[in-house]
């Protein structure tokens, strides 16, 4: 409709309509974009996001962990014979020269390094995957003793090292990767809990029948008695180091945790829990043999662990079954591989003698041949 004799249009042709449409494009565009931005995963808006590099930040310190401390026993090892050779008194006759060694000295701080990092894990990583990860510092030393101490290293050796590699990669791989608790007082609620609260009565009261009513009877008897004793009270250390991991954490932080009272409870509780497994720990190693008390005490103190760790955080129920069962095979292939390298440890048994071995089942007698895995004249 013409309103004059100019070719004005009007509000509702489609020439006036064009610049209106392509406006209300742009505004939807720009709503579009502007929701789309809002709902993009960021990792400092995300938490599951930090939670994984959490994860993998404690993974990594666990790991460091178990080089520092494996690492740490040879180092020590070669300071203590390097004395031994000098004519010194050694130090299983009461003997301190070793400490005038700089090669001891050098072992003491990659082990104090290593502890200091898997004292971190514990404030980034889930328990149930530092804890069975400690094993690996076994499988380090076990290989560095035969490359740097001349220790044999047998069929049965490389089998456990093979096993605890392959352990730990399924744990890694079905671990729990969030964490729930991620300051002091969501530290304080968990441990309020009413599961928890039975649990560690159930620990304490264990841990009290053992050790004056069962250990001073049968202690020297059973290897169970002082193992099961370090493994029940080891189970609430853990649970310490955790909470005053993420304390610390927190400290960093610039919060004033210093002020919180379960932050000392935390630090006296380690202690006295540190202190009780150092004993009885030490107790068990000097009545049985090491190769019997290490992988029993592995198995034990990982599952009360694990069982804590079920408890207190329920880090479990976030996982899926097959999850749950990769965990539990992986900590058994550990287990499997720890018995294989202390049980089997002096067994005169290599590659070159397998053939004897199979011949040995059809009524022949089996002789280990000397290699470089078996000592020359070893007879099984």
């Amino acid at each position: 409709r013409r309103a004059g004799p100019g070719p004005t249009h009007c509000a509702t042709c489609a020439p006036c309509l064009k610049p209106l449409v392509l406006k209300s494009a742009y505004d939807s565009a720009d709503i579009t974009r502007i929701v789309a931005l809002s709902a993009r995963p960021d990792s400092r808006m995300d938490p599951s996001v930090s939670g994984r590099e959490g994860f993998y930040v404690g993974l990594s310190l666990a790991l460091s962990s178990s080089v520092f401390i494996g690492s740490s026993f040879i180092v020590k090892k070669k300071g203590l014979l390097r004395q031994a050779q000098k004519g010194s008194l050694r130090a299983g006759q009461g003997g301190h020269a070793y400490l005038k060694e700089w090669l001891w000295w050098t072992g003491l701080v990659l082990m104090g390094a290593g502890e200091a990092a898997n004292f971190a894990a514990y404030a980034f990583a889930p328990a149930t995957l530092v804890t069975p990860l400690g094993a690996m510092s076994v499988l380090v030393s076990a290989v560095l003793s035969s490359y740097f101490l001349s220790e044999r290293l047998n069929v049965h050796g490389k089998t456990g090292c093979l096993l605890c590699i392959f352990g730990s990669t399924v744990m890694v791989v079905h671990a729990p990767q969030e964490e729930e608790v991620a300051s002091l007082s969501a530290m304080a609620e968990k441990l309020k809990d009413p599961g928890f609260v039975a649990f560690a009565a159930c620990v304490v009261t264990c841990s009290l029948v053992l050790i004056f009513a069962v250990a001073p009877r049968y202690g020297r008897k059973n290897v169970l008695v002082f193992v099961l004793i370090c493994s029940t009270i080891g189970s609430l250390s853990v649970s310490c180091v955790k909470g005053l991991g993420i304390g610390i954490k927190e400290l960093f932080a610039g919060k004033a945790v210093l002020r919180e009272p379960l932050f000392w409870a935390l630090l006296l509780c380690l202690v006295a829990c540190v202190s009780a497994q150092i004993n009885y720990l030490n107790k068990a190693l000097d009545v049985f043999n090491t190769s019997v008390v290490t992988p029993i005490y592995y198995v034990f103190f990982t599952a009360a662990v694990v069982a804590c760790s079920v408890i207190l955080f329920k880090e479990w129920l976030r996982m899926t079954p097959d999850n749950v069962l990769g965990t539990i095979s992986g900590f058994l292939a550990i287990a499997l591989g720890i018995f294989f390298l202390h049980a089997f440890k002096d067994a005169p048994f290599s590659w070159d003698s397998l053939p004897l071995f199979l011949q040995a089942g059809s009524g022949q007698p089996y002789v280990a041949l000397p290699s470089k895995e078996t000592p020359v004249g070893a007879v099984a």
